[in-house]
């Protein structure tokens, strides 16, 4: 079964497994799932959502983060760790934003990711959850069952964003990420994977299937 054909199945198969699967951050506008995926790093989506209803609530808007005191801004956070550099990265990047885009989160790859604090998987995030622009979201869960399934041998985020482009279609990269990050979380798990529960079961070739 070559790749393409390999990924197509994986794909109706979680598609039926995940109807409904979306970002687990919750936000309103494209500024606030920015600063929520910012503050997800090493960090777990539940928790950021604890923070961010009264974060949003002081912060209504890209220009008052810009203008956030620093350390003000750290407490308010704290509980997402990595909490100085993230505090750092925000402010840098909504300053960045009130001064070059006129304080509206831009919506293309080159842009996002020369914002202070953005990589690829951020900005793969809110292109395709806030602006409806496919991208493939490389999380620890999107790494992790792209090489157990056999989808890709990189242990590099980049380039195993650049093997699931070549081998999915274009409109379903963002819902891919969804999936995989679904099925990392429920089913496909770091540890104790639960292969006797996996609808891809007979798709994948982890050598450690377990069940």
């Amino acid at each position: 079964m070559n790749l393409q054909h390999k990924a197509d199945k994986v794909y109706k198969l979680l598609l039926k497994e995940y109807p409904d699967a979306k970002t687990a951050l919750n936000f309103k506008k494209p500024f606030q799932l920015l600063i929520a995926t910012i503050l997800s790093a090493q960090c777990t989506d539940v928790r950021v959502n604890k923070v961010t209803p009264a974060l949003f609530k002081k912060y209504p808007s890209i220009a008052a983060f810009a203008g956030a005191k620093q350390p003000e801004l750290e407490q308010e956070i704290r509980s997402t760790g990595f909490f100085r550099n993230k505090a750092k990265n925000v402010i840098a990047c909504c300053k960045e934003i009130v001064e070059n885009f006129q304080a509206e989160v831009p919506s293309t790859m080159e842009e996002l990711k020369g914002l202070p604090g953005i990589g690829r998987k951020t900005a793969n995030v809110v292109l395709g959850n806030a602006f409806a622009i496919p991208g493939i979201a490389v999380d620890t869960h999107v790494l992790r069952l792209t090489n157990r399934i056999g989808l890709s041998k990189n242990k590099n985020p980049v380039k195993i964003e650049f093997d699931i482009m070549k081998i999915i279609d274009k409109n379903k990269w963002t819902m891919m990420s969804h999936f995989l990050i679904s099925h990392g979380r429920n089913i496909c798990k770091a540890r104790k994977p639960l292969c006797d529960k996996c609808i891809i079961e007979k798709l994948c070739s982890y050598k450690g299937k377990t069940g």
